[in-house]
């Protein structure tokens, strides 16, 4: 049965290139994910954008003498441009500075004061006497005062992952020039969660399908109470608030960005206005990848913004991620310590950082990524043990058929074996993808691809004279690649297209569909090459001399 998937990723700061922790903690799961159901014949839209509009990128223009959209309208297109490196399949992805979202932003904003979910009062707001001007969110730093974490900013706690608001924060500091900030009243709008907080956790206890540590943290956060927060701030980068008398303040980032999945369906579906209707209506499923930080923007807020709306769909799932660390320690752009995507795709192949992360998904706990890791898993993993198995099946064919797929003759127990392991294998990966278990999924590839190379030792076509031994041997090892193509596809899109050439298949993987495609016995193949590069481990010392001043 034909299923319909809304897939929205986490909208990044256009404020400074990407880097490894992000991908592992929210881009690379959402697009093994997309193209998965793709090739169950799925309708899919998964949809993302640059986050134009947050003060991260204020502040990076400040520093570097420029104005914001100059700021990120630079590191949007390199987004861009590593996404169709990285194979990052989105079917739109866009920015916050477009018409259409600013359409789309300030309608909700509207439907919801209408209907009295957004009312205006006045706040305590940081003032710097220093810059002379007030401060949003992340311009104040200081100690959290939930957890006591030093470095907390001024809408959320790293640490212990609580939004905030800047006059929570103990012994604060302005940003820019470090002065404490004064507190003065200004007025604003803000979104009365605490209106939604029964409804919410109703909601979210019948959640059992989500992750655990998602599952928990909001059933935590919302038993203790939702507080009401301001939607617009002092500044005059962002959506404008479509209320006369706020011409210079702006709709708070938090409450804009989320409304891009929405406005993002919107635009990709223009010159047919209802095409985006279906993937947020009915029985279409959402799901939203995100890294942990961003929890209860999309399992609290995003929702009580939804059912304030009406007559769209919440979220069916959002697989959050823990974080990826770096050699053991925390990213940090600050120390340069630090993977930068554009620095690694100008070296490197897509695909073996797309079997690292994936094997090494931090989905339930925080993993780690080391250059040492990185070296051993392309040398033992991808290139000995995968690419090995396909290169020496594809050159012996080569060598003993001139290349034609040879038929078959009857099959022993040995050949038997491996075909059911390959087929409850097929079963399992489908099973892993769907629920979301992306580490199981390739964990159990690869373990099909080492029982074939056992297979392979232990039948050691090479040494037989028995040649139709040999031509049984080779379709059966064949047949197991051609089922590990499929299955690995979606977590190696570049290595698994070049392989489906390799076997005498035409056109695109993802046009055959989720299904083990069996070789056709006569076919003739093109000479083969290998699918990975083996690495010098002289890479690793150099690598980790680029990082954090070596």
């Amino acid at each position: 049965m034909t299923e319909r998937i809304l897939i929205g990723v986490a909208w990044p700061y256009a404020n400074g290139s990407l880097h490894l922790g992000h991908i592992a903690g929210a881009y690379l799961a959402p697009d093994i994910f997309a193209r998965y159901h793709r090739l169950k014949g799925h309708e899919v839209l998964m949809v993302s954008g640059s986050d134009m509009h947050g003060t991260p990128i204020t502040i990076r223009a400040e520093q570097e003498g420029k104005t914001p959209v100059e700021v990120a309208t630079f590191y949007h297109n390199e987004f861009k441009e590593c996404w169709k490196k990285l194979g990052i399949s989105f079917d739109l992805y866009t920015s916050t500075e477009t018409e259409n979202h600013k359409n789309v932003v300030q309608d909700i904003f509207l439907t919801l004061l209408k209907k009295d979910l957004i009312y205006k009062d006045s706040m305590l707001q940081p003032y710097c006497p220093q810059c002379r001007r007030f401060l949003p969110d992340r311009y104040v730093e200081g100690i959290c005062p939930l957890c006591g974490f030093t470095g907390a900013r001024g809408d959320q706690c790293d640490k212990c992952g609580k939004p905030l608001n800047p006059t929570d924060l103990k012994d604060s500091r302005c940003r820019i020039c470090g002065a404490h900030p004064q507190t003065t009243n200004s007025e604003h709008y803000f979104l009365r969660l605490s209106a939604m907080q029964s409804q919410l956790l109703e909601w979210v206890k019948k959640q059992s399908h989500w992750r655990p540590n998602v599952l928990n943290f909001t059933q935590r956060y919302l038993e203790d109470g939702l507080k009401d927060r301001a939607i617009t701030r002092d500044i005059e980068w962002g959506i404008p608030v479509p209320v006369p008398g706020f011409e210079k303040k702006r709709i708070y980032v938090w409450f804009e960005a989320v409304i891009g999945y929405l406005s993002a369906s919107m635009e990709w579906a223009q010159g047919q206005p209802e095409k985006w209707r279906p993937f947020w209506e009915g029985d279409s499923k959402s799901y939203y990848f995100i890294g942990k930080d961003n929890i209860p923007f999309h399992t609290m807020i995003w929702p009580a913004m939804l059912m304030g709306y009406s007559g769209l769909n919440l979220p069916y799932d959002v697989p959050a991620n823990e974080f990826l660390t770096l050699q053991g320690g925390k990213f940090s752009t600050s120390r340069n310590w630090a993977v930068w995507l554009p620095d690694y795709l100008a070296t490197y192949e897509p695909d073996p950082l797309r079997y690292l992360l994936s094997a090494n998904m931090p989905e339930t706990a925080d993993a780690d990524f080391s250059w040492q890791e990185f070296y051993r898993r392309n040398n033992d993993e991808l290139v000995a043990t995968w690419g090995n198995l396909v290169h020496r099946v594809l050159t012996i064919i080569q060598r003993n058929f001139s290349g034609v797929i040879p038929h078959p003759f009857p099959l022993n127990g040995i050949d038997q074996a491996l075909l059911t392991k390959a087929e409850e294998t097929f079963k399992a990966v489908d099973q892993s993808l769907a629920n979301c278990h992306f580490r199981d999924a390739i964990r159990s590839a690869m373990t099909l691809a080492q029982e074939a190379n056992r297979y392979l030792e232990e039948k050691s076509p090479w040494k037989s004279k028995d040649s139709q031994a040999i031509a049984t041997t080779l379709y059966v090892a064949l047949s197991v690649i051609s089922c590990l193509k499929t299955i690995l596809y979606p977590f190696l899109p570049f290595s698994s297209q070049n392989l489906h050439e390799y076997l005498g298949f035409p056109g695109r993987v993802e046009t055959n569909r989720w299904e083990w495609q069996k070789p056709s016995p006569g076919q003739q193949l093109p000479k083969p090459k290998p699918l990975f590069i083996k690495l010098e481990e002289k890479m690793v010392e150099a690598e980790m001399a680029k990082m954090g001043g070596g």
